[in-house]
């Protein structure tokens, strides 16, 4: 088959580090995989049961295009009692996954050629969505000496007549950077004063270590403008759910559902069941998770230190972005020959844009003691440089 076949834009989109990694990991003995962002915890067992008592119970068919009436009510009680942000569960849409409101976003708003400014280090696929929606990705690098935050005047530096949006993504993969409620205020100016839309991320809103975190909708003005994407994957450990949502102004979120009708038409019900008793039952979970997750950071932040690979304190998240560049190595050799020689496999931090280059990521969703295993190794092999 030719590849012309293919679109341009798909023609154009490179393949995820994070996944390139993991497909060499996996036909490799004795890995110790810090590559993906996934926990490794179970979904917890009444969330579990909650989904196996829905199929029992015969639903097992189509849920409105929106989703489930009583799920989104729950996340508009979920939202309003944790950041005071008031949505209308007709302003919410639960989507297959936070991949898909992210598609569905950028799909429904971005004309060819429109500009999406983009703090980077940043998830990958979010220059890769907005590319497919014919927009145009604008990167701006946050810095390590500043802890990975984006500076605003550098977000002001990068709007032109053709930007559109700003995407952000706090607490931040890769780099577990979160934001300050002043730089988000500053943001929140500079779109207010050049008319931008904002869609906001926040799929890590619950692991939260050092500070608060800020809902942007919930700023001063900025819930008319803001596009809050979100789902149960992280927090409550059901990425296999693939279970989000999106949240707008009736507006905006019409476009985000006549796209979403036509392409998966409703998100699992079984998942949305499940996700009704996250909401209600699911905190001790969270927080349970969150303690461990903590414990886990601390562990990861010091011994990469020791080590002599400068590490930034991840504030949220799950994930270390040591700088690997002082070994002399380039981050993507770093990865590749920690992954041959010590079995132990990270992600370069190039695959995740500008500012990432010469760190790594490191996802500390993995066990304790595997946690301290990686890190003997790393030791060895830097030791070795």
């Amino acid at each position: 088959m030719r590849e012309t076949f293919l679109n341009h834009r798909i023609r154009g989109l490179r393949p995820s580090a994070i996944r390139k990694f993991f497909d060499i990991a996996a036909t490799m003995q004795d890995v110790i995989s810090l590559g993906i962002g996934e926990p490794d915890f179970d979904t917890p067992a009444p969330i579990v049961q909650a989904g196996i008592r829905s199929l029992q119970a015969g639903y097992t068919h189509y849920t409105s295009n929106s989703g489930v009436m009583e799920l989104r009510q729950a996340l508009a009680e979920h939202l309003e009692r944790l950041y005071g942000v008031h949505y209308d569960p007709t302003e919410i849409i639960i989507t297959v996954g936070g991949s898909e409101a992210l598609y569905l976003a950028a799909s429904a708003t971005l004309d060819p050629g429109d500009e999406v400014i983009i703090p980077t280090p940043c998830f990958v696929s979010y220059q890769a969505q907005v590319h497919m929606a014919g927009g145009v990705p604008v990167e701006v690098p946050c810095r390590m000496e500043n802890n990975f935050e984006v500076d605003p005047q550098d977000v002001a530096a990068a709007i032109t007549p053709r930007t559109k949006a700003i995407l952000l993504g706090f607490p931040s993969n890769p780099t577990g950077a979160i934001a300050r409620r002043e730089t988000l205020l500053e943001i929140a100016r500079l779109a207010e004063e050049h008319d931008l839309l904002v869609m906001s991320d926040e799929i890590y809103d619950r692991l939260v270590y050092d500070g608060q975190h800020v809902c942007f909708p919930s700023l001063p003005g900025m819930w008319k403008r803001t596009i809050l994407l979100g789902g149960f994957s992280k927090d409550y450990a059901m990425t296999g759910w693939r279970i989000g949502y999106a949240a707008a102004p009736h507006a905006i979120l019409q476009g985000l559902l006549r796209l979403h009708q036509y392409t998966v038409m409703c998100a699992s019900t079984t998942a949305q069941m499940a996700a009704i008793e996250a909401l209600r039952n699911g905190e001790e979970y969270v927080q349970q998770m969150v303690a461990e997750y903590d414990r886990r950071r601390r562990l990861i932040v010091k011994g990469l230190n020791e080590i002599g690979l400068p590490t930034f304190e991840p504030k949220g998240a799950f994930y270390a972005f040591p700088k690997v560049s002082v070994t002399g190595l380039d981050d993507e050799t770093f990865a590749s020959r920690l992954l041959t020689e010590e079995r132990v496999a990270v992600i370069p931090g190039s695959g995740f844009g500008a500012g990432g280059e010469g760190h790594v990521r490191i996802s500390y969703a993995t066990a304790y003691e595997k946690l301290e295993e990686a890190l003997r190794r790393m030791e060895r092999f830097v030791n070795r440089l």
